[in-house]
């Protein structure tokens, strides 16, 4: 008979603007880890029209999953762009045994020049500059929920619960992201950097002293 484990298990997410190189990072950084299984949040497929609702929708999907590898003591590393904030919203999220996020970033002109290496052609202008100004807002609300949280909050799927965390301010233990920026630096640095915070999130979490944990939303 299968019984539940206990240890801790987390749902580690990988998030931040196009182009940062979060999946590449996830998937060679996985290939070291044990009980630990990666996911791209758009690898089910992305409609043409995709909105916030499809987004927060898509958490919580992933989310349920992460919850099912919990069950048999597997980590969830996803990449994907929903921020810390969208992760502690949607309805269970509370149910996870851990939740540690970390933005990968890359400088605005690298993450110009990539998005016209994989996409030669498809990005207008605006609309680049929109993928900047996303990786602008995410770098904000990565340091404070207070950042202009109408960003994620406005016209938002009706079952996020935000309430959640709308009152913390800058500085609550449970408000962090990890910072990771790898505008010039090897791959294999930032992936050794992935994998240490992994092990230290882990590590802290099985010390019983992981601040987005049990009764976090309480």
């Amino acid at each position: 008979m299968l019984t539940r484990w206990h240890s801790g298990t987390m749902l580690f997410k990988l998030t931040g603007s196009s182009c940062s190189g979060k999946t590449t990072l996830a998937y060679a950084t996985a290939s070291r880890l044990r009980r630990i299984v990666v996911h791209d949040f758009d690898e089910l497929g992305v409609p043409k029209h995709a909105d916030l609702h499809w987004r927060h929708r898509m958490t919580e999907m992933w989310v349920r999953r992460a919850l099912e590898y919990q069950e048999h003591g597997v980590d969830l590393l996803l990449t994907g762009q929903s921020p810390l904030g969208e992760v502690l919203a949607v309805p269970s999220a509370p149910l996870l045994d851990g939740i540690a996020v970390c933005l990968v970033d890359v400088a605005d002109e690298v993450r110009r020049d990539r998005l016209a290496e994989r996409d030669p052609g498809r990005w207008d202008a605006p609309t680049v500059d929109a993928f900047l100004g996303w990786a602008a807002w995410h770098r904000q609300h990565a340091l404070n929920p207070r950042h202009r949280p109408d960003v994620i909050i406005g016209n938002s799927w009706p079952e996020m619960a935000w309430h959640r965390w709308s009152s913390w301010h800058a500085g609550d233990p449970r408000w962090r992201t990890q910072l990771l920026n790898t505008t010039d630096q090897p791959v294999a640095d930032s992936v050794d950097q992935v994998e240490r915070w992994i092990a230290e999130q882990r590590d802290v979490h099985q010390a019983g002293q992981l601040a987005l944990s049990h009764d976090w939303a309480s």
